[in-house]
């Protein structure tokens, strides 16, 4: 048995120079067959695009094989091996290699996994991203208490020997008693010496309609950029921008490396009665460039059944003038039947006007219609606003389908 399923996107937009109306074909197939010992599976995705109006990027057509691999999972121990272009997410590693990728629990509360190949740099204009990678993870765990994990990642040049990428960190879970959860990682950068990140995240739930989060950040950017094959967000494109520049200014007013962020923030949730949430949030943000800022407000919900909407109203309070603005959205949505309908309206008024524009806003809508179980289109359209693009339309039809195919002397397709 074959299982697929087809998504056809069909995008519209409308710039200052051009007309782009670019036409995706997502295809995913998975085949799975039962063995001794395990299950043996094949699972391949990819898309492609034609442009049916001016170019999207400097062709008219592209296209990507996003995943395509030979899997094994075994009956014991969470054994899973996979080989071919493949995801991999274990600890500091999120990576897409052309390799082999391997996981299994150990005795005594361990598991341990590990990859190997060549990394997967696929867009345009990308930065070299080394010609092998390998890593992996090993971890501890006791079931519904902790798990601690400790990870590695390195992208080597086989020409020179010169490290593209190298990382460590640690990774854990704690759940000390039953409303208590704390997730966090650390990570840091041995090729540049610096810590990239620590996030931490703690969860409270003392009753049942009352909840509570805390979390913590701190982020170096020249250590968390380190190895990017993004052009954009590559620390060596904007070295040139000194400690004192704004982060406005810098690396195409995208990132700049020379920033660091400290955020401490809590949030308290209480249902006020059965389908109606409220939430109070607040952040303290410390920028090294651009200095303080401060985001608190608050969200509500409800979600009764067949519809839903919600109200959100925030306060960004900062030095920057990019940080002081006040931001509201309002959204609902709701199904009828086969139909289902959202709107959103997404709106920030700033301090002080940005490019001679002192209201940013999105307005969105969509519609979706369930034909059969295996059939579904969507469409929706977003109009947009705000300092660093003028007044901007763009919309999406999408067409997804889903089928099997039966192999043998018998087969026919649903």
């Amino acid at each position: 048995m074959i299982s697929a399923s087809s998504d056809t996107i069909f995008r519209l937009r409308e710039t200052r120079d051009r007309d782009l109306y670019p036409l995706y074909e997502y295809l995913h197939l998975s085949t799975v067959q039962q063995v001794t010992g395990g299950v043996v599976s094949f699972n391949m995705g990819g898309w492609g695009r034609v442009d049916l109006a001016d170019r999207t990027t400097e062709d008219h057509t592209n296209g990507d094989l996003q995943y395509g691999y030979l899997s094994y999972r075994g009956d014991r121990n969470n054994l899973v091996a996979n080989l071919g272009r493949v995801w991999v997410t274990e600890g500091v590693a999120s990576e897409r290699i052309d390799g082999a990728y391997w996981r299994s629990d150990l005795a005594a509360g361990f598991m341990a996994s590990a990859f190997a190949g060549r990394p997967v740099v696929t867009e345009p204009n990308a930065l070299a991203g080394g010609d092998v990678i390998y890593g992996g993870r090993i971890a501890h765990s006791l079931p519904g208490l902790y798990t601690i994990g400790v990870s590695a990642v390195k992208t080597s040049q086989v020409d020179d020997g010169a490290d593209v990428l190298e990382r460590e960190g640690i990774d854990v879970w704690l759940h000390p008693v039953k409303q208590v959860d704390i997730t966090g990682i650390s990570s840091y950068s041995s090729r540049t010496s610096g810590w990239m990140e620590n996030t931490y995240h703690l969860s409270l739930a003392p009753l049942h309609d009352f909840r509570v989060s805390a979390d913590l950040s701190a982020i170096n950017y020249r250590h968390y950029l380190d190895g990017v094959t993004t052009p954009a967000l590559s620390v060596n494109n904007a070295l040139n921008f000194g400690a004192g520049t704004s982060a406005a200014g810098a690396n195409n007013g995208i990132l700049n490396p020379n920033e660091e962020l400290f955020m401490l923030g809590a949030s308290v949730g209480y249902t006020l009665r059965k389908n109606l949430d409220l939430v109070a949030d607040y952040r303290h943000f410390d920028y090294k460039v651009q200095g303080d800022a401060h985001y608190f407000g608050a969200n509500l919900t409800y979600t009764p059944g067949t519809y839903s909407a919600g109200l959100q109203i925030h306060r960004m309070d900062g030095g920057a003038e990019r940080l002081s603005y006040d931001e509201f959205r309002i959204w609902a949505s709701r199904r009828w039947g086969k139909v289902d309908v959202t709107v959103d309206l997404f709106d920030v008024l700033y301090d002080h006007d940005i490019n001679d524009v002192s209201n940013s806003f999105s307005i969105s809508g969509a519609v979706g219609y369930q034909f059969s179980p295996r059939l579904r289109a969507t469409a929706d359209v977003e109009y947009m606003r705000g300092p660093d693009y003028e007044n901007q339309l763009q919309g999406l039809i999408k067409l997804t389908y889903a089928f099997d195919v039966k192999a043998g002397t018998e087969g026919r397709a649903k």
